[in-house]
């Protein structure tokens, strides 16, 4: 694994610093990505793989890189808390969604929140669960299923 700083940018006493990151494996496969460090947080903005990542291993890009990122942000060897995901504490690239009859029940609320917003209520599923649209999609048709939503279609 490798880290550059790609670059700075100051404004008072904070910084925001880009990182160009590449993870090569003997096997030939890498992964290059372009992370930001600001306020203790880790970000990834852009990502790179050859061969493609799965959707689980894309959630823990972060943490394939963050001890490397520390080091390369002085925060190594007892120089300060190393920066964490910004989901949180826990190192957990998605919030804790519940599964199972409350998770469905919570999907309802936040789709019958975001329609009543006037917002988009699947992004707004998206936003809330740390899931794809095709995963938050599948979630509203199970809210539906179960009898939370109104159906999408009226049946004639």
């Amino acid at each position: 694994m490798s880290v550059r700083p790609a670059w700075e940018v100051r404004e008072n006493e904070d910084a925001t610093r880009w990182f160009d990151v590449r993870i090569a494996f003997t096997d030939g496969a890498h992964v290059d990505a372009l992370a930001v460090v600001t306020g203790g947080c880790v970000g990834v903005e852009d990502v790179r793989a050859q061969p493609a990542l799965s959707l689980d291993d894309l959630a823990v890009l972060a943490d394939w890189f963050e001890e490397s990122l520390a080091e390369a942000c002085g925060a190594g060897a007892g120089a300060g808390p190393a920066p964490e995901s910004c989901a949180g504490p826990g190192r957990r690239a998605r919030p804790v969604w519940p599964g199972g009859a409350e998770g469905r029940w919570l999907v309802a609320q936040e789709y019958r929140a975001a329609q009543q917003d006037g917002a988009d209520p699947v992004l707004a599923v998206m936003c809330a669960t740390g899931h794809s649209r095709r995963k938050s999609l599948r979630l509203i048709g199970q809210a539906r299923d179960a009898g939370l939503l109104a159906p999408r279609r009226a049946r004639r």
